[in-house]
């Protein structure tokens, strides 16, 4: 049972936030759930030993991704941050309960989690990340070659 193309997710310029730290590392996370999807064959042992190799793997890339975020939205003092926080942690303990399952036997397939971090993924860049995306290319500055950065001069003149 190989995946089918129609589960991997293609990156696309609306993923974009503009400052390349956050992009880069959302581009690694499209990568992971990619190749999570390329080990889904249909063959539960081979997939278990796949699944117990990389989850821990997983579970720390985002654990790092989601304290870059962080970090960059109390530099810039992001009005959003709190609410931001809890969607990371409910995330994360989302994923607690679906590798439980998973481990235990219950419902899930390396397929059916790879899809809930996929759909995680897409809704949370695309739309609550969204809301920074935004703020943070409100105070940055464009350099000459067109990139946005945030530094610390664009933190200090944000008006409160």
């Amino acid at each position: 049972m190989a995946n089918d193309d129609g589960e991997f997710i293609a990156w696309t310029n609306k993923f974009s936030c503009g400052v390349k730290l956050i992009d880069d590392q959302h581009k690694g996370l499209v990568n992971l759930v990619n190749e999570m999807f390329n080990h889904v064959t249909g063959n539960d042992v081979q997939e278990r030993d796949y699944f117990n190799r990389v989850i821990k793997e997983a579970v720390a890339y985002v654990k790092n991704h989601f304290a870059t975020e962080e970090k960059i939205m109390i530099a810039t003092k992001f009005a959003g941050y709190a609410e931001h926080k809890k969607e990371h942690e409910n995330f994360v303990i989302a994923v607690v309960e679906n590798i439980r399952d998973y481990e235990s036997g219950k419902r899930h397939t390396l397929s059916t989690f790879t899809r809930f971090l996929k759909d995680w993924i897409l809704s949370h860049v695309a739309l609550v990340d969204k809301q920074y995306f935004d703020y943070f290319k409100k105070i940055a500055t464009r350099k000459a070659d067109g990139k946005l950065s945030i530094n610390l001069e664009d933190v200090n003149n944000i008006k409160q």
